[in-house]
């Protein structure tokens, strides 16, 4: 899957975010997926796994399992960074030990102060919104040689719109919730004639997660054409998301599931499956009611968030 700046995204990429964290189960999971075929790691500061994704990629490079150009790191900017994206990237490229990034992020269109709490902020936490300085400093480091491509997550297509006002190097990705029940059609129709590839995080509703839910993989139409094709329904849900051309961000450190998700780039889904699933009613699971409130917050309410398009 190529996209604007020339990389390589592969189709299925590996989420390192843990909670409570475990820097070594993360580790083991890496090489894991390694093994089974991932090639795309995805992390953040936020996650506190870019250590744990540094070593482990580091050691299976120096062991010689993988080269780095094979793989495609990413990582993203937290808020609390906004004013220096530059600093802030080189502390995550020394944290994970690598040269360079293949992809960086601004990982929600809200600024913190520095001292921000962390990682829920507080009223007193906001800052004032700057995006443009922001997204230069993020073309600063593609200037530095520090990342290969640059994108945005989170952000509603209005929010892209202004900022392709005045971006000198526009996002190649929005990595944003998408799956059977959050669809994104809209973003999806403007990401594409923008050719910014969209990609999807919790492209199974994120199951586990404290915010998550089991509705996609529980649901019963996606389980019934899972049965249809001798298949999973975990595996009909990141189908689905690569056949409305998006990449999927998976997660589990359970090795049969993750052999299970690599697994759905064999299937094909037929138009009438697609056409149950576009069926389905839908709600957005992770919201970021941490970003709105009445004083402070650009947003003060959800809808103000991600501009009516919830």
């Amino acid at each position: 899957m190529r996209f604007r700046c020339d990389a390589k995204l592969p189709l299925i990429g590996f989420g390192t975010a843990a909670y409570p964290y475990n820097g070594e189960r993360i580790e083991q999971a890496i090489a894991t997926a390694l093994e089974l075929g991932y090639r795309h790691f995805d992390t953040a500061k936020i996650y506190g796994s870019e250590t744990a994704v540094g070593r482990a990629l580091t050691d299976a490079i120096g062991g010689g399992k993988v080269e780095r150009e094979d793989i495609f790191v990413t990582s993203k900017l937290w808020g609390s960074d906004h004013r220096e994206p530059v600093t802030a990237l080189r502390q995550s490229l020394k944290n994970l030990g690598m040269e360079y990034l293949d992809l960086y992020l601004i990982h929600w269109p809200a600024r913190f102060k520095t001292w921000a709490s962390y990682p829920v902020p507080t009223e007193d936490d906001f800052d004032g919104l700057d995006m443009e300085s922001t997204w230069a400093g993020l073309e600063r480091c593609v200037d530095l040689g520090l990342c290969k491509c640059i994108g945005v997550s989170n952000f509603s297509c209005t929010k892209v719109d202004r900022l392709l006002q005045h971006a000198s190097i526009p996002p190649a990705v929005n990595q944003v919730e998408m799956h059977p029940l959050w669809r994104q059609k809209k973003l999806r129709e403007f990401c594409e004639e923008r050719k910014i590839q969209v990609s999807a995080y919790s492209p199974l509703g994120g199951p586990g997660n404290s915010w998550g839910s089991t509705g996609v993989v529980e649901n019963p139409i996606i389980k019934s054409i899972a049965l249809k094709h001798s298949a999973t329904p975990a595996q009909v849900a990141l189908r689905w998301g690569l056949e409305k051309g998006a990449n999927v961000i998976t997660k589990s450190f359970n090795r049969e599931r993750m052999k299970e998700n690599m697994g759905a780039l064999g299937l094909r889904l037929d138009e009438e499956d697609v056409m149950e699933i576009d069926r389905l009613e839908e709600w957005k699971l992770m919201r970021g009611e941490f970003l709105v409130n009445q004083t402070t917050s650009p947003y003060k309410t959800i809808q103000e968030l991600w501009d009516g398009e919830i």
